[in-house]
């Protein structure tokens, strides 16, 4: 009877249809496996489905149909992915005075949707607070740095502490970072850049003449080793054959004054030919 009435009256029977439409969407709801639910009962926390676990697997973390209390009952969906914070450019001032525009990003996931839905409610708001704490941190860490830090293999060591410090903070908001990069350091351009860039030359300058002069002084002292140990050959062979000393001498003697150092026998030399100079080439 009661359904014959409701095919009579149309009307009725569309409204039934709402109605239990209705009910059902606020009834049942569909959690994506990319999506953590929050329940709430009466405005306050009741329960979730597929919160985040570590190491879970796809298709295993508990997303699905989530059946709630019409009316009493709300869900929250939050996303379970890793997400990113793009840190507007910041200008930072290293221990060397250099100010530096530091350009940063972030990625980070939502690792307890009940605290980061207490804490700060909404994922853009987490995200804004995240960029905040980023800029602050990465100016406490390139404080205590020099410019020339960002350009060394110890910039990784600088990357560890930011993200250290920003994931202390970010654990008060249910959020774990994930990793940290500078994506640019740069200096202001003008003035400040070309001042820069003479105090690097100067100090390249400086370290170049420190390097070439110690250079120098480990040469002379080479050498001195060098002249000593032949001077000590030349004094051994002269004990052994005082003759051939005295004729390698003298061969040495004469290719240093009729050829020179270019061996181009520029020079000339009148000598009579009974000059003692000569007695080499008069024989024995």
């Amino acid at each position: 009877m009661m359904f014959d009435a409701l095919f009579r009256n149309p009307v009725r029977l569309l409204v039934g249809i709402v109605a239990v439409l209705v009910v059902l969407m606020m009834t049942v709801t569909i959690v994506p496996e990319d999506r953590q639910a929050v329940i709430l009962r009466v405005g306050e926390i009741y329960g979730t489905k597929n919160a985040y676990r570590k190491g879970e697997q796809f298709g295993r973390s508990g997303a699905g149909v989530l059946v709630t209390l019409p009316f009493a009952d709300s869900v929250q969906l939050i996303d379970k992915r890793v997400l990113g914070i793009n840190m507007e450019r910041q200008q930072v001032l290293s221990t060397d005075q250099q100010r530096l525009q530091v350009d940063a990003f972030a990625r980070f996931r939502i690792t307890n949707p009940v605290r980061m839905y207490t804490a700060i409610r909404t994922e853009d708001r987490l995200q804004q607070q995240l960029a905040t704490i980023l800029g602050s941190s990465l100016r406490n860490e390139l404080g205590k740095r020099t410019f020339a830090t960002l350009l060394s293999p110890e910039r990784g060591a600088v990357m560890d502490n930011i993200q250290i410090a920003l994931n202390r903070e970010a654990n008060k908001y249910g959020a774990e970072i994930i990793d940290v990069r500078i994506k640019r350091a740069d200096l202001p351009e003008g003035a400040t850049l070309v001042a820069a860039y003479n105090r690097m030359r100067s100090a390249r300058q400086q370290e170049a003449t420190a390097i070439r002069a110690e250079g120098q002084r480990e040469a002379q002292v080479i050498r001195g080793g060098a002249d000593g140990e032949a001077a000590r050959i030349y004094a051994a062979s002269f004990g052994k054959d005082p003759e051939f000393y005295d004729f390698y001498r003298a061969m040495q003697s004469y290719r240093q004054t009729f050829l020179g150092e270019n061996n181009q026998g520029a020079t000339s030399i009148v000598m009579s030919a009974d000059n003692e100079y000569l007695k080499r080439f008069r024989g024995n």
